[in-house]
């Protein structure tokens, strides 16, 4: 048994003094036999029974050093000084003769006891700390292994002196002393758990800061009007919205202003520990009270916002959103160092910008180089305490926080625990004692604190950013507070919690808690409170009615890191269209890059067989598959300076072994990435972990901070984004409408109807293109390599950013259809929204037009021309939206014998593009002449289920729907494809 590297606390806790006496026996025969750690401890321990000599007092084993060098007489230390202002530490017992066993044994009993009395403060002291500033709970007796009696020491123990040996600071004190210690420190408005965390020294950090008698929580006479100026600033700012805007939802902060000031010290110490960026999330529950009093936002603009302001600047347009959801941007300076923040807009769905807070700050951090010590930037999300516990996506972005590729260097969670989600108490929330307790996952510091105090919330923020830049790890901030009123302003909590809202009328706002601490302090007077409140008040007002005229003159959605870019209603700066071709030097030298392996690289043998295959792409200039079309557009682009993220849960390989993009040696599992070779752009492809939501909220914040980096989300298949239909929904689709920011995110979903079953047949494309309107987003099914190619180089090279939305192939992957030549990379060439078949009959030949996406297309064509069809072309859509209108009218009115138009599918009817798309091509119709009227359709029937589980049904319903849509004998068909 031995204790090196630990807390000697920790250590003995768990110790009996039964297991003391036998070992010193043993130690009294000899001294050798006992390991050195104890055999050290029992020396100083007799020495200490007899009187302390210099060396003995001094023994510096306390829970700030590491216990081995404690034990090395060569670090010996001072003893420590009495506290200020406190009681001397109980002296050692005057010096005696030499010690009897027994009373070694006794002393070293009580000694043991004493260090599990203050491993248990450590680990359980949270529980009796005083938290709710309602006392909601009836006061409830101390936890049974808090109480002295539980370690074995009588009434009689409580005021005898126990060797501490230096822990805590104290060599001796009395149980009674070392129990006022405990409580003081661990038992009053600050409560921490930390005793989950693994990491010695993390513990210790929050340890030296927390334990000893000089430890209260202490403010100057300056700081402390400060934060109770803040506190009034957040409840006078309440209270006149409540005033001018009786009945207009706010989600008001009132009952959690503590926030405010705590905030503000996040801000002021972040800076002097080197932040100088800072991102916070949060939902709508004090938004506005953060955007104007932490934010600064000016007032006016607020209050033109509950106005319904409309006079929006030229550049402005969309729906707009509720003032409650939205975001800003600002800087502020404390001390002479200046921060910028941000605040990313939400939807109502909370939590939900979590991921996104923390992908913009790893792209912040990437950008600025801040990976390995992540300091400059850092993330602050701000939740609810049921949203915290309730909402899975918190730890999905919990699990981000130690991960190559996602880790930020800690998140700054705060938790404004209200002790009510909507009308739902802790108690039928959640199965834990604190909203927090998810966070022990990933041993983040948790402090809980009393948000009637604000001194208390300000010092565990303080604490906490200083642990966060320390450590590089989470941390949480749990300020136990209360909603004054309902879940908003026009709510009646009553009806659900009468109790807690008798409770919480008859309680004093926080500023006269806080202020009347502070006159008893004599800090302040009634007149000072008076004065700043109408100081503040009358500001306000000036600010009211600046807002009835105020006129936004810019919008922001195009400046710092997206200076350059425009929205694409600028036909000057937003060419729809580019060429994306590169140059034979660049081809040719992209393809050494990509089928070199370098020397002492020992690759799978599969593998090498697909190395040979790319190199004869490149000698021969023929058959470029999908993931060599794939790895050209990627390399093309670093090398022009671009970034290129993807991230994905199968994306080194790829989810079909197509990719490679990663090779693994196969003796010792090094890694070899090609195309991070290239000098220019950064290239990361990331094995994500097993999430959408979170992974995809994080690569949609990555791109939101970052344009110059070609962002790219892989779903492992396609309708695995149905666990991500939340950030599809708020943030891809209507996140520029909304709010007024532009991103380029790529979602690569493989799509594919190929027997598999229901499962993984279908991504969903009904669903994007009911989401499409307002040129908000792109969607596209390509069918040739090369045209991926173009589509994902057209992504960076065009003045503005969309989202675009690509159902990726599966057979297609290796299909000898589905094949570019060297060609289609070089020179002028560009990406086609249209593409016809290679073996169309001649325009004055055909009468049918049969139009599809993605893979059908190959189907179609090898039937038509295995049936010897010389009057049906088929066109295939590349892009889906924006629809290409333009070229389709073209192609149309070059076919002047047309008699029919096919839309021919493989997803069931009410499933896929057909119920978008048909009105769009009927417009086509009309605008090539109107010869055809309408498309018939040709597809899979209606149903519930995406696709077929069995694979001779699927057969059938494929040869049947390829039939219809060529107008070949439907049941000859499906006999055929039975026969084979």
């Amino acid at each position: 048994m031995g204790y090196e590297g630990q807390d000697f606390a920790d250590f003995a806790g768990g110790v009996s003094p039964a297991f003391i006496e036998t070992l010193y026996a043993r130690f009294k025969d000899s001294p050798e036999s006992v390991e050195p750690g104890w055999r050290t401890w029992f020396e100083g321990l007799e020495g200490s029974a007899q009187g302390p000599s210099w060396e003995q007092a001094n023994w510096p084993l306390s829970s700030t050093d590491d216990l081995t060098a404690a034990l090395d007489p060569t670090q010996m230390e001072p003893a420590p000084k009495p506290a200020r202002g406190g009681a001397k530490p109980a002296a050692a017992p005057a010096p005696s003769a030499a010690p009897s066993q027994e009373a070694i044994a006794k002393a070293a009993a009580d000694s043991i006891r004493a260090m599990l009395l203050i491993r248990t403060y450590r680990v359980r002291g949270h529980l009796a700390a005083n938290l709710d500033p309602l006392g909601l709970k009836p006061t409830r007796e101390l936890p049974a292994d808090l109480k002295t009696e539980y370690h074995g020491f009588s009434d009689a123990d409580i005021d005898r002196p126990v060797y501490l040996g230096g822990t805590m600071g104290l060599q001796w004190a009395t149980v009674r002393e070392l129990v006022d210690i405990l409580r003081a420190n661990y038992c009053g408005n600050v409560g921490l758990e930390y005793m989950h965390i693994a990491d010695v020294e993390e513990r210790r950090f929050l340890q030296d800061r927390m334990e000893g008698k000089d430890k209260a929580i202490e403010f100057t006479p300056l700081g402390q009007k400060a934060i109770l100026n803040k506190v009034i600033e957040a409840e006078q700012w309440e209270k006149f919205c409540g005033r001018k805007y009786v009945g207009t939802k706010r989600f008001g902060l009132d009952g959690g202003e503590s926030m405010i000031p705590a905030l503000e010290s996040l801000i002021k110490y972040g800076g002097q520990l080197g932040v100088n960026e800072i991102v916070f999330g949060m939902a709508h529950r004090g938004r506005l009270n953060v955007l104007t009093n932490v934010m600064a936002k000016p007032f006016r603009i607020i209050f033109h916002e509950f106005g319904g302001g409309s006079d929006n600047p030229d550049d402005v347009a969309g729906s707009g959103d509720v003032k409650y959801h939205l975001g800003t941007s600002t800087d502020r300076e404390f001390d002479g160092i200046s921060v910028h923040m941000s605040l990313v807009a939400n939807p109502s769905h909370l939590e939900a910008e979590d991921p996104v807070v923390l992908g913009k700050v790893r792209a912040i951090q990437t950008i600025a180089g801040d990976l390995g010590e992540h300091k400059a930037a850092l993330p602050v999300l701000i939740h609810g305490d049921a949203a915290f516990a309730g909402q899975g996506i918190v730890w999905e972005c919990l699990g981000f926080s130690g991960i190559r590729g996602y880790n930020t260097g800690g998140c700054v969670h705060f938790v404004i625990n209200n002790q009510i989600g909507f009308t739902t108490s802790p108690q039928f929330a959640r199965s834990s004692p604190y909203p927090s307790d998810v966070a022990k996952g990933v041993q983040a510091p948790i402090f809980h604190v009393n948000g009637d105090d604000p001194e208390a919330v300000t010092f565990a923020t303080k604490m906490a950013i200083e642990f966060r830049q320390k450590f590089h790890r989470d941390v949480v901030i749990d300020m136990w507070c209360y909603r004054r009123f309902g879940h908003n302003e026009g709510d009646e909590p009553s009806f659900t919690q009468p109790l807690m809202y008798d409770r919480i009328r008859a309680h004093p706002p926080v500023s006269e808690v806080y202020a009347a601490k502070l006159i008893e302090q004599k800090v302040i007077d009634r007149a000072w409170i008076d004065e700043n409140i109408k100081q503040f008040t009358t500001l306000l007002e000036g600010e009211f009615e600046a807002g009835a005229n105020y006129k936004p003159n810019k919008a922001d959605w195009f400046a710092g890191r997206w200076s350059g870019l425009h929205s694409p209603a600028d036909p000057e700066t937003a060419r729809r269209s580019v060429d994306t071709g590169i140059e034979q030097k660049l081809f040719d030298s992209l393809g050494r890059t990509l089928t070199t392996v370098p020397e002492g690289l020992t690759v799978h043998k599969t593998l090498n067989r697909v190395l040979d295959a790319k190199r004869e792409m490149f000698k021969s200039g023929a058959n470029f598959d999908w993931a060599t079309g794939e790895a050209l557009a990627f390399g093309a682009l670093l090398s022009e300076g671009y970034g290129v993220r993807l991230s994905g849960q199968d994306s080194g390989r790829g989810t079909f072994s197509q990719r490679h993009a990663v090779w693994v040696d196969q003796t010792d599992e090094h890694k070899y990435v090609p195309l991070q070779t290239m000098q220019h752009g950064n290239f990361e492809v990331l094995d994500s972990p097993l999430s959408e939501y979170g992974v995809l909220g994080f690569e949609y914040g990555y791109a939101l901070a970052d344009p110059k980096t070609l962002v790219l989300w892989e779903a492992q298949f396609g309708d695995f984004m149905n666990g991500a239909q939340i950030m599809i929904d708020q943030f891809i689709a209507s996140g520029e409408a909304k709010w007024l920011r532009a991103n380029g995110l790529v979602m690569l979903l493989p799509h594919g109807y190929e027997g598999q079953g229901p499962e993984h047949s279908s991504a969903r494309v009904e669903r994007f293109l009911q989401l499409c309107a307002q040129d908000n987003m792109q969607v596209a099914n390509c069918t040739t390599p090369a045209n991926y190619f173009h589509l994902l180089r057209r992504q960076m090279h065009r003045s503005f950013r969309k989202p675009l939305i690509i159902f990726t192939p599966k057979s297609l992957l290796r299909h000898k259809l589905a094949v570019s030549q060297a060609a289609d990379f070089l020179g002028d060439s560009h990406f086609k929204r249209i593409l016809s078949d290679p073996s169309a009959p001649a325009a004055e030949n055909v009468k049918r037009l049969v139009l599809c996406t993605g893979k059908v297309a190959y189907d179609l064509m090898e039937a038509r021309d295995a049936a010897g069809d010389q009057n049906t072309a088929i066109v295939r859509l590349e892009q889906l939206y924006p629809f290409p209108g333009e070229p389709l009218v073209k192609r149309l009115k070059a076919l002047p014998n047309l008699e029919e138009v096919v839309w021919a599918q493989e997803e069931p009817k009410n499933n896929g593009a057909w119920s978008f798309i048909e009105p769009f091509i009927e417009q086509a119709l009309i605008e090539a002449g109107g010869r055809v009227q309408r498309p018939r359709y040709a597809g899979r029937a209606a149903s519930a289920s995406p696709a077929t589980g069995l694979m001779k049904r699927h057969q059938l319903e494929q040869a049947a729907l390829v039939a219809d849509a060529l107008g070949h004998n439907v049941r000859g068909e499906i006999r055929r494809t039975q026969k084979n």
